[in-house]
């Protein structure tokens, strides 16, 4: 196929919309190296999830975090599950909603939904700072959390804002059937033969670098990021890279968080720059 970015290599770490990532980078010509990070499951803690559901139901919320899209998701299909997707969806009509970035606000439209606010930038600092102003006190906040990353200064932000911080985490990470894609990428990045690296989850880019610890090759990994360009879909993603070391390379222009715009940021750097 030809294309905009005919004869590169992108590698792409996305697993929830991977089939859609790919396919829009091979319109573009792209020669797409895919590694999914992990595969995503529900809590195994399920009476949680429902308790947190049916305490929604019986006790409205006064305000409602909601930090991704899967997360909305995984909590309308354990409701379906229990039977009480109707009186959740009414439930959830109530409380003034937070949505962290475009994503949540996609879920909550094919509920009929809407978020008052859309938090900008979207991360967890946006969220904090975003409720700060905000009239909390005597107020339950449910939060829609997500794995593997420190929820604390969020908890705390609400607590101290007068609030009770009511969460929930729908949902984890299974990272060992990931590994030997990992390990088959790392090498890849250090022997040069990528031209890009598109990530578009904060999880992403823990689950590389932690990975090339475990195998004793995260200087390798360093190297190799070091002379390969690393596209970030947005903040979350680049704020995650900056805390491992790691630089942003490419990313959309203004608040464009989508893959579309990433892609079209990639084909304006690589198409300037001569391939190796």
């Amino acid at each position: 196929m030809t294309g905009k970015l005919s004869g590169y290599r992108i590698l792409i770490l996305e697993t929830r919309e991977e089939a859609r990532f790919s396919r829009l980078l091979q319109e573009q010509g792209a020669d797409v190296v895919q590694c999914p990070m992990f595969t995503i499951e529900d809590t195994p803690d399920q009476a949680a999830v429902g308790g947190w559901i049916k305490g929604a139901i019986d006790a409205p919320l006064d305000d409602l975090v909601l930090m991704t899209g899967e997360g909305v998701r995984r909590l309308m299909a354990a409701a379906s599950r229990m039977g009480a997707e109707k009186e959740f969806i009414a439930a959830l009509a109530g409380p003034r909603k937070y949505a962290r970035g475009p994503k949540p606000v996609s879920a909550l439209r094919q509920i009929g939904l809407v978020a008052e606010t859309v938090v900008e930038p979207p991360t967890t600092e946006g969220i904090i700072a975003t409720l700060s102003r905000a009239t909390l006190k005597g107020h339950r906040v449910g939060l829609q959390l997500y794995p593997e990353k420190d929820h604390g200064p969020l908890l705390a932000a609400v607590r101290d804002a007068g609030a009770t911080p009511v969460p929930v985490t729908p949902y984890v990470y299974d990272t060992r059937a990931a590994h030997p894609n990992i390990t088959a990428a790392i090498t890849e990045i250090v022997a040069g033969r990528i031209d890009a690296v598109a990530l578009t989850s904060s999880g992403q880019v823990r689950g590389l670098v932690e990975a090339a610890r475990a195998q004793g090759s995260e200087e390798q990994l360093r190297l190799g990021l070091a002379q390969t360009p690393v596209a970030s879909i947005g903040p979350v993603v680049s704020n995650e890279l900056k805390a491992y070391g790691l630089q942003t390379d490419i990313s959309p222009a203004g608040d464009a968080f989508f893959m579309k715009p990433l892609i079209q940021a990639i084909i304006a750097r690589l198409t300037r720059t001569p391939q190796r």
